[in-house]
């Protein structure tokens, strides 16, 4: 049924009634689009669509899903405070009072315990990196989110860990191309997002510390360092496997262009200070969405044909 409007008292902003239960809102389903990342790897191998590994690669999904959801659930607990103050994640279940921190806790151990054992039974090395995701970003939590640059490295490491897991998955070897694209470019999301962060909130805003440290131009600088050092390795890495080209195209050349839209598009949308959430705007940017299918059709017709 559609969401329908409430209104609380005559002025008041219309509020929508959430469609999703809250503990399942609390798992934040929207960001689990991240974890389509374990897909580049048998993706870029061209193996895809091999049983086993299409079979490999779900189960990580599914168990990425999982952890992640757990990392959320004990970062909200932990931050609920923080959120309340934060004009957005203030409507976040754990912080709005619709989910009650236990709850939220145990939820969060039943989440990690399923997540990892999928990831033990599917492959010993996929179980150790979703170890280590889930270590590395409960640290994270406790001590480490309000250091400046180690906060970036951090949170890009979750994005690298992601595609790495679908390599180890499936048993395909990453090469050191796809870890240099995949490294700056967790790097480039990662620091657009505090720039965005920054320039819509303020260091005042009292949600994020780090944030204290950092200025519009330092990160301005990163963000642009991860994007010129993506698109230099994406770029070694497509006229380095041209191979035997369906009809004489050089297909992988070709996808460098819709590549390097699709960089400069979201550089318009974090010069905007509006890239916060990398979710949202994959969801919602059609003219980036339009980009990446332009650019999967013809790393499909490279890899496949």
């Amino acid at each position: 049924m559609p969401e329908q409007p409430e209104i609380s008292e005559p002025g008041a902003v219309a509020v929508r009634r959430p469609r999703l239960p809250a503990p399942i809102r609390a798992m934040r389903p929207r960001q689990w689009i991240k974890n389509v990342l374990v897909l580049s790897v048998p993706l870029a191998a061209g193996r895809l669509f091999e049983p086993g590994v299409i079979l490999s690669a779900a189960l990580a999904f599914v168990a990425f899903c999982l952890i992640s959801a757990s990392i959320y659930l004990i970062n909200d607990v932990r931050d609920v405070e923080e959120d309340r103050l934060h004009p957005k994640k203030r409507f976040r279940p754990i912080a709005a009072g619709e989910l009650g921190t236990r709850p939220a806790l145990i939820l969060a151990v039943v989440c990690g315990v399923i997540g990892l054992g999928i990831g033990f039974v599917t492959a010993i090395p996929l179980g150790i990196t979703l170890a280590a995701y889930a270590i590395i970003q409960i640290v994270y939590s406790t001590w480490l989110k309000h250091w400046p640059v180690i906060d970036l490295a951090v949170v890009s490491s979750g994005f690298l860990l992601r595609a790495v897991a679908g390599g180890v998955a499936t048993g395909i070897l990453l090469s050191q191309w796809f870890l240099l694209v995949a490294s700056f470019g967790s790097l480039f999301m990662v620091a657009g997002k505090r720039y965005s962060e920054l320039k819509s909130l303020g260091v005042e805003a009292g949600t994020r510390r780090s944030l204290e440290r950092y200025s519009e131009s330092y990160l301005r600088f990163v963000w642009m360092l991860a994007a010129g050092t993506v698109l230099v390795a994406y770029s070694l890495w497509a006229f380095e496997n041209r191979g035997d080209a369906w009809l004489g195209v050089p297909w992988t050349a070709l996808s460098i262009a819709p590549f390097t839209l699709a960089l400069l598009q979201y550089a318009l949308e974090i010069d905007a200070g509006t890239a916060g959430e990398p979710e949202d705007i994959v969801l919602s940017d059609r003219i980036l969405q339009v980009l990446g299918v332009l650019w999967l059709i013809l790393i499909a017709i490279a890899v496949f044909l």
